[in-house]
């Protein structure tokens, strides 16, 4: 059997803020610009939004959690292209 090359992408905190929402499940396909999680930050609503096309394989934060900057977010499996 052939090994499958994966490349994992992970979304990063960009600074500290509180987890509002998540808008994706683990095992869901995103494109580049969808909207993954909302964040709060200094009365402030921020969107995350994915730079790579693939399937979420994991899910780091839950809503209401507070995140410090550099923590991984979501992990994603990018597709080929």
């Amino acid at each position: 059997m052939a090994e499958v090359n994966r490349k994992i992408h992970t979304i990063r905190a960009e600074m500290v803020a509180n987890v509002l929402s998540i808008s994706v499940s683990a095992g869901e396909l995103v494109t580049i610009g969808q909207t993954v999680l909302l964040l709060d930050s200094m009365k402030m609503e921020i969107p995350v939004l994915t730079e790579v096309s693939g399937k979420v394989i994991e899910i780091a934060v839950v809503p209401g959690e507070i995140i410090q900057e550099g923590d991984p977010l979501i992990m994603i499996e990018e597709h080929g292209k």
